[in-house]
């Protein structure tokens, strides 16, 4: 029996694929690859890099992943990709007409994932469930859909909708909630020193509403109601009792980057605690070869269980005819000016 394919998913570079890379890829088998702005040329440069992972790896639906939110975190960039607006336009169109920024951001979320589908990439790194508050880091900004948590909840499911129908996965972020972050986790390791039950009734609400999502992104973050000692990615407690448990999240979960500067130690000690404590996939968005061989050694194949959640969560292909992009995106900036 083949072994399983090693629980990491690593970022490269540049724009294709070296022999080093190629080979390392094929010897160590990871699970994925993950596209950023860094990657993203043209779409056949696009298409040839996916196709390159897949044959290092020898899978032809190994995991393509990218952060594509819309506004400022959007990878594939005009003007060779289309502009898609920031998450926040949602929530202000909500304001004004609710029912019409729900049947937006499922457009939204489909045309993304539509764009994504054409290009060989198969999981977005989208959308994010976080609720900002007053006085909180600007790192979320206007990539939250909007402060009212309920408001994130419904639009964020709307996009998740209609994203799947694209045949692409959606990954909620950032679990269990980034948005009262006094610091940027790229950076520093944020506390969020609030009581669990004013957390269900504010940013637990949309994860909690979208618990049966595919895929979700664990914030480093500490909750010290839960492990005073430890940020959530590398924390089984707040892994278990948190995500699991309290919120109900029984799909795969992926870390956020590995080498952010919250967490501490080497990135192979990042990659061991990250996936010790219970995570199904460590996520690595730089280096090269010489940094993910330490990596990979620290690293695990997919248990069983992760493999198990992986099938049930798989999206299948879209049945539905694929959208014009070019003209949803019209549509979408349409209905935000109504």
């Amino acid at each position: 029996m083949s072994r399983a394919p090693l629980a990491v998913i690593f970022g490269t570079p540049g724009t294709v694929l070296t022999g080093d890379q190629r080979a390392f890829f094929r010897e160590t088998d990871p699970l994925g690859l993950i596209l950023f702005k860094r990657n993203c040329e043209t779409p056949d440069q696009v298409r040839r890099l996916c196709e390159e992972f897949r044959e290092a790896v020898g899978r032809h639906d190994a995991p393509i992943l990218i952060d594509h939110e819309g506004g400022t975190h959007q990878r594939m960039d005009p003007p060779v990709w289309p502009a898609f607006p920031a998450p926040a336009r949602f929530g202000e169109l909500y304001a004004r007409d609710p029912a019409r920024a729900l049947v937006a951001a499922r457009l939204n979320g489909r045309a993304i994932g539509t764009l994504l589908w054409q290009h060989g990439v198969s999981i977005d790194c989208a959308p994010l469930l976080d609720v900002p508050v007053a006085g909180a880091d600007p790192v979320i900004g206007d990539r939250a859909f909007s402060g009212d948590p309920e408001q994130v909840a419904l639009l964020a499911d709307a996009f998740v909708e209609g994203m799947k129908l694209s045949g692409v996965t959606p990954i909620i972020k950032h679990i269990p909630g980034h948005g009262r972050a006094t610091v940027d986790s790229h950076k520093e390791l944020p506390t969020v020193d609030v009581p669990m039950a004013e957390l269900d009734k504010t940013d637990f609400v949309p994860f909690r509403h979208l618990a049966t999502a595919p895929w979700a992104m664990v914030a480093h973050i500490v909750f010290p109601e839960v492990d005073a000692a430890r940020p959530a990615t590398v924390s089984p407690l707040v892994l278990d009792q948190l995500i699991r448990g309290r919120l109900g999240f029984k799909g795969v979960l992926i870390s956020d980057c590995i080498y952010m500067d919250a967490l501490g130690g080497s990135l192979p000690e990042r990659c061991r605690a990250v996936l010790a404590a219970g995570m199904d996939i460590a996520l690595s968005s730089h280096g090269d070869v010489e940094e993910w061989q330490g990596i990979a050694a620290a690293a695990r194949p997919l248990t069983e269980a992760s493999l198990a959640r992986l099938a049930r969560h798989a999206v299948p292909a879209p049945a539905e005819p694929l959208l014009d992009v070019a003209e949803a995106v019209r549509e979408i900036t349409r209905q935000l000016a109504a």
